[in-house]
């Protein structure tokens, strides 16, 4: 009886202990590999995000182009940021994308982080050439496109500056692409270059004019400029000044008495400005 015993029973018992057996292992290997997928992923996620001062280039025809890009130090990918392009000025040029960084509103920056909830956009204009060509408008733009997908840039709030030849550059692409920008900041810019703009007769407002209903009225602008600047005359921000608000649009001016040049240091350490600034959209209409 205990022989028939063992052959009738002995074998399914093992079976089956075979398939628990089997079973335990196999659940143990999926934890195992759960745990391994969890701790390989776990440094990415927890990897604290670039911020600051970025090194970033772009590729147009062949040719590298780099520029910068600040990132503030909150910076989230939960939300849409606000967007400044800021175009340097002439002494800036170059390929190495660096200078751009220590001048303007990158300046401004390093001095106080806090005030900047925005990512900033530098690109670099080559030597020998200026923002208002074709060649250094694509690169602008580029860049801006790149830094608006790469840091989840709210397409509503995008905003153009620029000092010297960048406030040259912020008048004509402001007037190139109206609507594109929610509102602009020039610092001692102008349309005429500094020769044509000393001999404009004090009469004839026809190139202001003209510049400003490119751009129209919907784009607020927030203008600045040295009184004693002896680089670019100081009547190309007084007129253009001028012919904006003809357009009936919000317009601000401000003319430093006694600045010369650099009038850009007193423009972004000004303690409203980038509130005003982050808090226009497109095609809103906000008190002036």
């Amino acid at each position: 009886m205990l022989q028939c015993g063992l052959r009738g029973c002995t074998v399914p018992v093992f079976r089956r202990e075979m398939r628990l057996a089997l079973h335990r292992k196999s659940f143990a290997r999926r934890i195992v590999l759960s745990l391994l997928v969890v701790l390989l992923a776990e440094p990415a996620h927890a990897r604290k995000r670039e911020t600051g001062f970025l090194d970033r280039s772009v590729a147009i025809q062949g040719i590298e182009y780099k520029y910068q890009v600040f990132v503030p130090d909150t910076w989230t990918p939960a939300k849409k940021w606000p967007v400044i392009l800021f175009l340097h000025g002439a002494g800036e040029r170059g390929d190495d994308g660096l200078p751009q960084t220590q001048v303007g509103i990158a300046t401004a920056v390093r001095l106080s982080r806090s005030r900047f909830p925005a990512v900033i956009v530098m690109p670099q204009c080559r030597k020998d050439v200026w923002w208002t060509q074709a060649e250094m408008e694509e690169v602008a733009l580029k860049t801006l496109d790149a830094a608006q997908k790469e840091f989840h840039g709210d397409p509503q709030r995008v905003y153009l500056t620029g000092l010297s030849m960048g406030g040259y550059g912020t008048w004509y692409l402001a007037g190139k692409y109206p609507g594109r920008f929610a509102a602009i900041v020039p610092i001692c810019g102008g349309v005429l270059l500094p020769d044509q703009a000393r001999a404009q007769p004090a009469g004839d407002a026809k190139p202001y004019l003209e510049a400003a209903k490119k751009i129209g009225g919907n784009t607020p602008v927030w203008i600045f400029h040295g009184g004693a600047d002896n680089v670019v005359p100081v009547t190309e921000s007084q007129r253009m000044a001028e012919a904006m608000k003809a357009l009936g649009g919000e317009v601000h001016y401000t003319e430093y008495p006694g600045v010369g040049h650099n009038s850009w240091d007193k423009a972004y350490a000004e303690a409203e400005l980038i509130p005003w600034l982050l808090a226009k959209t497109i095609g809103s209409k906000s008190a002036k």
